[in-house]
């Protein structure tokens, strides 16, 4: 049994977390985040930190405890520092370009790709077989991330298609002669 609830939350200075029925708001340098949270569980907010607390122990209270403490700990870091994903484009002929805001991928289709970027977050593409993304939410860092590497995910074969930064990707062996 996970006890992540019953960990406290450290709100770093410069960071403010404001709870009003339930919304929970937190500012910082980088940014604000909104979120609703449930009421089922009790959150106690004081100088620089945030402590969570269930009434029992039913799987679905225990699950959201978890779960609150979870979300509201990245809220936090995500407005102090900020989350980042790089994605790499293997493959021959494989590359990438940022146009204002959107993002074209040449990955061993017909036509290009053309990807709308959200406007909360900050895509730089340094070369043209990297894409770097980074924001304040780490949900959407990350929805954007698996989106762009769902257009052609690694194949097992020769290894091609779109990976995260460090994702490794076991190659199989192809069929043999007689």
């Amino acid at each position: 049994m996970s006890r992540i609830g019953y960990k406290t939350v450290n709100v770093p200075e410069g960071v403010e977390v404001k709870r009003d029925g339930d919304q929970v708001t937190v500012k910082g340098p980088k940014g604000e985040l909104t979120r609703t949270f449930s009421n089922v569980i009790s959150m106690k907010i004081s100088d620089g930190a945030v402590d969570f607390d269930r009434p029992d122990n039913n799987n679905k209270t225990r699950a959201l405890h978890g779960t609150m403490r979870a979300n509201l700990n990245n809220m936090v870091e995500g407005v102090a520092k900020g989350f980042a994903k790089t994605l790499k484009l293997v493959g021959v002929g494989y590359r990438v370009q940022a146009k204002g805001k959107t993002l074209v991928l040449s990955v061993g289709y017909s036509n290009p790709v053309e990807m709308a970027i959200p406007e909360t977050l900050d895509v730089k593409v340094p070369d043209n077989t990297t894409i770097n993304i980074s924001g304040i939410s780490k949900q959407e860092v990350g929805d954007f991330a698996a989106e762009i590497r769902a257009v052609r995910s690694p194949e097992p074969y020769k290894g091609k298609g779109i990976r995260y930064e460090n994702e490794y990707v076991r190659i199989r062996e192809g069929k043999t002669g007689k």
